[in-house]
């Protein structure tokens, strides 16, 4: 056997057993875990604010009853009175089961929404809306959780105004996202809705 022939035998031998090796170790190996996939969006998460009695707020609030949460800012001209008043009508048409669900104003505008400025505010609404506002830190934590967009928008007098997300996010009473709610259409419909969560 000439020494050619025993370098290609050799290696031929050497790549049969790295192949048989390779083999046995991806078979022996375990399989990765499987990932669960649901299909539902990761909105929500853990955020501490301080409503507008200066009380303590964190994502613990969620759990017991479905709740309604809206992003918004005192100093908002049209949107967010609108979906809090429409956030009202709802509650209303519920009658005696109102206090089976509750609802969140979360304020995107820390600098001029203090917890008495929310409770001025959200008086003009259904008592089952609280207002909840935080630090800059506390905001921009809650804002990241759910997902929502605001920016300070300079006005032409000093003053300024907030671009925001403007959804009505509903939570089960676990505290998990269920979907966008929409408010705007007839109270008693709505109301019939946020009663499934119950």
């Amino acid at each position: 056997m000439s020494q050619r022939t025993k370098i290609i035998a050799l290696f031929s031998a050497f790549a049969a057993g790295a192949l048989i090796l390779v083999t046995a170790v991806t078979l022996l190996m375990p399989a990765p875990p499987q990932q669960k996939v649901t299909g539902q969006a990761a909105v929500g998460g853990p955020f501490s604010l301080t409503d507008q009695n200066g009380r303590t707020v964190t994502e613990a609030a969620l759990k017991g009853k479905p709740t309604l949460i809206f992003f918004g800012f005192t100093h908002c001209p049209d949107v967010c009175p609108t979906a809090l008043f429409e956030m009202s009508e709802i509650f209303a048409a519920l009658g005696p089961d109102a206090g089976k669900a509750q609802a969140f104003f979360v304020s995107v505008d820390p600098e001029r929404d203090t917890p008495a400025v929310l409770k001025s505010y959200v008086s003009s609404f259904s008592p089952q809306i609280l207002g909840l506002s935080g630090t800059p830190e506390a905001t921009e934590q809650i804002k990241k959780e759910y997902r929502v967009y605001s920016r300070k928008v300079p006005l032409k007098d000093g003053d300024y105004t907030m671009d925001h997300t403007a959804v009505v996010y509903l939570m089960d009473k676990t505290g998990t996202f269920v979907a966008p709610f929409n408010s705007k259409r007839p109270p008693a419909e709505a109301a019939a809705e946020l009663k499934r969560y119950f």
